[in-house]
């Protein structure tokens, strides 16, 4: 009798245990709901016309760019204080309070991760001493706002008589204008004129650079040598970008990293951004607050909170920032400065409504810590120890036993404690007689509240509930590891297999329903699977695409991307697509309206670099081995292959005319070839060979006469293609009009290289529109305007990327901006506003 009450206590437990569940759900469904629909209404709040931003026609940034300065030795101590008389136009941007992180639902979209924000500017009024009328010029709206630009502008003081004297923090820095002596003021007339690391020389009209020491000169167009002024500080353009959609998604080595959010947006993360994406509205946004990879996601049981980890950025520190997924707004900044390497895991806690949050970090030691994440905008540690000199690649909080946590990885699965005190205790899971696994890879929870683990060799292990020991094991469900196993809400279990790429589900005692699923082998192996709405799976895989589908319709993709570094980009020349190619030996072309792939092959060799025709029909696509394809825009067909040398071939370019190509390579060379009348016929006229290092960057002229190339000893060289011979004069090509600006080095880019560049700073350049666009090797996407011929030109800086940007291109209409991250494998549009 008595074994029979505890029986039936046992079932009523769990019933209870099962209400609770449901109950739990139904209100994570009113909270959706609710959330949705204040994010639809902030959306429309957000789309209303801001007439009252507009800036005046009056003020363009184009008008009086320079700042006039004095000559420091007419002031005492060498020194020149500015006079800032400020206008009486309010500025039109409100005071943001605290740090505003960026969406796709905000017009601005820098990076909040940089302090490099560059509001609208509000006129200033000066006074000029040649003229008595007060003339124009633009101005920051707030002066104690930090600039992003290459001048390296620090923050800005304002004293009360509107003087800013140089001793203070000014808003120049010690490198800055006040040091320098401009033209038309030195005693002596000199007709070189220094500023930071550039020198102007007035008789040649020529400007003189160093890029580690080295001089690059570059000429001025006749009708600027006259009234350049290299001391003159150039306006950032007006137009901003905003990121429109993020391309890619990050399966490789990352796990448990795709959810479906109450909102009906799947949340998961590629490069150094979150994207929340809504299938059926074919809608995206973006959580930007982190400035490198993203390594990590967990999901607030309230199903809205979400806390994102991130590898050591350009600063070195490690973090995790907890955010809301409707505002998008970051509410807690954890671990910075005390999590040593990247976080690897990450779970919040269940029974008491998400308190806590555990991570586990990539050191030598693996350490997991616990936060009370709710304490104070950066958290609070309870506690943090040892996990295991091994490997870890999974941490789960238990659903319905306090305290209790489960990691797992090589060689192990561990069992933890978390007490009142705060200590944390292990007991390692035993597996006895029973074969050890080389991993135990991925764990999951019934719902009577027993482990679920998979492993390296395809089998899966029940642990019981509050128990270090195995209850039951069901051997080789997959050929190979198990990489995720989803408990659905009907009790079943769905499991992905890494290498054989099946999908399989078992009922709650794990035998098989019969249902089963193979995903194309291109596609890669199962990394993740998450429940989406009704019978809807979502499934990850380890190529860095995502599938949505059922056992009864199959499975199709809604994101695809690169698996290796992307380094080729190129812009059909009146469509709105564009083509990329990366070391995976994928070419794909994408459309930016349906922000689909059009069309995906395996060209089977590493891509470098890709450009198309002028009448969009063929692309060319340069390989790492010295090889070269025509493929057919249309067809895909591969028409031709070319071999020229055995180093990679870094650009490719047709020339305007459609008449010839230039290719340069890794090994110092420009290869010319003439287009023959049919489709897919070269003939080579040639090679150019004068650089002393491989070339990186070619522009052909309007007329198609003449080519100029960069290459990777900062030389600046012109040619005459159709004779492959040197131009060896460069002050005759001043007034040359070239169809491109990917020569980073040239007059009208000089002033995106900050100062003490090392000249392999800037990877990529493209200019459109009054606009030029640069990718750098700190994962930022700037924009100047252009032309950009002011050794101090301030630009808007943006992040997204966490890896060095390997090229950026605008699309045909100009209204859009492609970037191309290298390690990352993402692709970003932005959309200029």
């Amino acid at each position: 009798m008595i074994l029979s009450e505890d029986e039936s206590m046992r079932e009523r437990l769990c019933d209870l245990e099962k209400k609770v569940l449901s109950q739990g759900e139904e209100l994570a469904c009113l909270r959706s709901t609710l959330a949705d629909v204040l994010r639809r209404i902030a959306a429309l709040e957000i789309a209303k016309p801001q007439a009252n931003h507009r800036p005046s026609p009056g003020n363009s940034p184009r008008e009086n760019t320079g700042l006039r300065y004095r000559n420091a030795r007419d002031t005492p101590n060498g020194r020149e204080p500015v006079r800032r008389v400020q206008s009486s136009t309010p500025t039109s941007l409100p005071h943001r309070r605290g740090v505003h992180y960026q969406s796709t639902g905000s017009l601005h979209s820098d990076s909040p991760s940089s302090s490099s924000v560059s509001p609208p500017q509000t006129p200033l009024m000066r006074q000029s001493p040649t003229n008595p009328a007060p003339r124009t010029i633009p101005t920051p709206t707030n002066l104690n706002k930090r600039w992003s630009s290459t001048g390296d502008f620090s923050n800005q003081h304002q004293t009360s008589g509107g003087m800013v004297p140089a001793h203070s923090s000014s808003r120049l820095s010690a490198k800055s204008l006040f040091n320098l002596h401009m033209k038309g003021h030195t005693q002596n007339n000199h007709h070189h004129v220094k500023h930071g690391c550039v020198e102007y020389n007035e008789e040649e009209g020529s400007l003189r650079m160093y890029l580690r020491g080295r001089p690059v000169v570059l000429y001025a167009p006749s009708n600027l040598v006259d009234t350049y002024d290299v001391a003159k500080v150039a306006a950032p353009p007006q137009q901003r970008l905003k990121l429109e959609w993020a391309y890619g998604y990050r399966g490789k080595d990352c796990r448990n990293n795709l959810y479906l959010l109450p909102t009906g947006e799947m949340v998961y993360f590629v490069a150094a951004v979150v994207v929340l994406y809504n299938v059926e509205e074919q809608t995206q946004r973006h959580y930007l607050g982190h400035n490198d990879d993203v390594k990590c996601l967990a999901v607030h049981p309230n199903r809205m909170t979400l806390a994102s980890g991130q590898a050591c950025g350009h600063d070195g520190r490690a973090h995790i920032r907890v955010w809301d997924s409707v505002s998008l707004s970051t509410i807690a900044v954890v671990g910075l400065g005390e999590i040593n390497a990247s976080v690897a895991c990450l779970t919040f806690s269940k029974t008491d409504g998400g308190t806590y949050l555990c991570a586990i970090d990539d050191a030598n030691e693996h350490n997991i810590s616990i936060w009370d994440w709710q304490r104070s905008d950066k958290g609070v540690k309870i506690t943090e120890t040892k996990c295991s000199v091994d490997t870890v690649v999974g941490c789960e909080w238990h659903p319905l036993d306090k305290g209790s946590i489960v990691t797992c990885g090589k060689g192990h699965i561990s069992f933890w404690s978390l007490d009142q005190s705060g200590a944390l205790y292990k007991r390692l899971g035993v597996f006895a007689s029973r074969e050890k696994p080389k991993y135990v890879t991925c764990l999951a929870f019934t719902h009577t509240g027993d482990v679920l683990s998979g492993d390296s060799n395809g089998n899966i292990i029940i642990w019981g509930r509050g128990t270090n020991s195995i209850a039951k094991m069901v051997l080789k469900i997959h050929d190979g590891p198990i990489f995720c196993l989803c408990v659905l809400k009907d009790g079943s279990i769905v499991s992905g297999g890494g290498k054989d790429g099946v999908i399989k589900q078992l009922d709650n005692n794990l035998e098989p329903t019969g249902y089963e699923t193979r995903i194309a082998g291109h596609l890669g192996g199962v990394r993740t699977v998450a429940q989406g709405r009704g019978p809807q799976l979502l499934v990850g895989s380890t190529k860095n695409c995502i599938l949505s589908g059922s056992f009864d319709l199959g499975f199709s993709d809604v994101v695809l991307g690169h698996t290796s570094e992307v380094w080729a980009l190129a812009a059909h020349p009146s469509l709105q697509q564009f083509v990329t190619a990366g070391w995976d030996s994928i070419l794909q072309l994408w459309d930016s309206m349906s922000r689909t792939v059009v069309w995906s092959k395996d060209i089977g060799e590493e891509g470098q670099s890709a450009c198309f025709s002028p009448d969009g029909q063929s692309i060319v696509v340069g390989c790492s081995t010295g090889k070269w394809l025509h493929v057919d825009a249309d067809s895909r067909e591969i028409l031709t292959s070319h071999t020229d040398g055995s180093e990679p071939i870094q650009v490719v370019s047709f020339s305007p005319n459609c008449e010839m190509l230039a290719l340069g390579s890794r090994d110092n060379n420009i290869y010319i070839y003439q287009l023959g009348t049919s489709a897919g016929k070269y003939s080579r006229i040639g090679r150019c060979t004068g650089h002393s290092s491989f070339i990186t960057h070619l522009d052909w002229s309007m007329d198609s006469q003449y080519l100029r190339s960069n290459s990777g000893d900062y030389e600046v060289l012109y040619w005459s293609p159709s004779v492959c011979r040197q131009i060896t004069q460069p002050s005759k090509m001043r007034d040359v009009e070239w169809a491109s600006q990917t020569c980073t080095l040239s007059f009208t880019s000089i002033g995106a290289w900050p100062e003490g560049a090392d000249g392999t700073d800037v990877n990529a350049s493209a200019a459109a529109g009054g606009l030029l666009a640069t990718g750098d090797d700190w994962g930022k996407v700037k924009l100047y305007s252009w032309p950009t011929i002011q050794p101090k030109s301030v630009c808007h800086n943006y992040g997204g990327h966490s890896s060095h940007v390997t090229n950026v291109t605008f699309l045909a209409d100009e209204s859009r901006l492609i970037s191309a991250g290298g390690r990352d494998t993402s692709v970003l549009q932005w959309r200029i506003v």
